[in-house]
């Protein structure tokens, strides 16, 4: 994240260590290393919510790409007319059995 060597780190302790003194240095580490456990859980949150939304918006759009790839509703009318053709079909077939011989033509 930050391009920080070991010297840098303690330069900064050294700093601290005259600003604060020895006796308030232990808690003022123990609550920067608090807030920078809270920080990271944080980042780790919102990264982790992120993620989850461009899962669920991915899987959405994959949803909605399959159902206009696959329109169930064309199929049924196809079927239907199917169905409609074949009772036609049979109607026309047992209308011509219920005529005697010399009517059917």
């Amino acid at each position: 994240m930050f391009d920080i060597g070991f010297s840098e780190f303690v330069l900064i302790g050294v700093v601290a260590l005259i600003v604060l003194g020895p006796e308030r240095l232990p808690g003022a580490a123990r609550t920067v290393g608090a807030l920078l456990r809270r920080a990271r859980s944080s980042w780790a949150n919102v990264r982790n919510e992120v993620e989850r939304e461009l899962a669920a918006e991915e899987l959405k759009r994959s949803m909605h790409e399959t159902v206009s790839a696959v329109d169930p509703r064309e199929e049924l009318h196809q079927a239907a007319e199917q169905f409609r053709e074949t009772t036609e079909q049979v109607r026309a077939g047992t209308e011509d059995l219920g005529r005697k011989p010399d009517e059917r033509g």
